[in-house]
């Protein structure tokens, strides 16, 4: 046999018809902040709410509003802790990863470079894909705290000054 109640597949399909709108909507009025590329704290809502979702679908022991409720506190944290991000920046060192400097002037800065596990290739992938084919063309590469990394070539690097959040960017870094 496939299921052992026929009343279970109809209250998973009752909740799911009930549970996934609510979730559009608390997503969209908690902003594009909560959908937009991952930090890890941005990351480890994201899988709690897929979690959350799926502990209201399959399990009778939490009732359609403690899932409903669960949802908007999840949502409400992230949301909190992104307001309390920019109004007080101090937090963000512990919500954040700082953005890490793996190439200054066209020197690739290999020491950092093993420690956030990153290789060479990845980094000449990033070059060529924003059409730069000498590395010593760059003024520099960023992984940023989502994990991408940003390219920023010397024509373009200008007075520097998107750097100045990045660890040893800052001209006196050698620069």
């Amino acid at each position: 046999m496939m299921w052992k109640n026929p009343a279970d597949l109809l209250r998973l399909l009752v909740v799911a018809l009930l549970v996934y709108p609510v979730l559009v909507v608390i997503l969209r009025v908690s902003g594009k902040r909560t959908l937009s590329k991952l930090n890890a704290f941005d990351f480890v809502v994201t899988v709690a709410l897929g979690s959350t979702l799926a502990t209201i679908l399959l399990s009778r022991d939490v009732s359609l509003v403690e899932g409903i409720l669960a949802l908007v506190l999840l949502v409400g944290l992230q949301y909190g802790a992104a307001l309390l991000a920019v109004r007080w920046p101090p937090s963000q060192r512990l919500l954040k990863a700082r953005p890490t400097l793996l190439l200054r002037n066209g020197q690739l800065r290999y020491e950092t470079m093993r420690s956030v596990r990153v290789a060479e290739s990845e980094i000449r992938q990033a070059a060529r894909s924003q059409g730069t084919g000498d590395l010593g063309d760059l003024a520099a590469v960023v992984l940023e705290t989502d994990g991408t990394l940003s390219i920023i070539t010397r024509s373009r690097l200008g007075d520097g000054s998107s750097l100045t959040d990045v660890p040893d960017a800052s001209p006196r870094h050698g620069g």
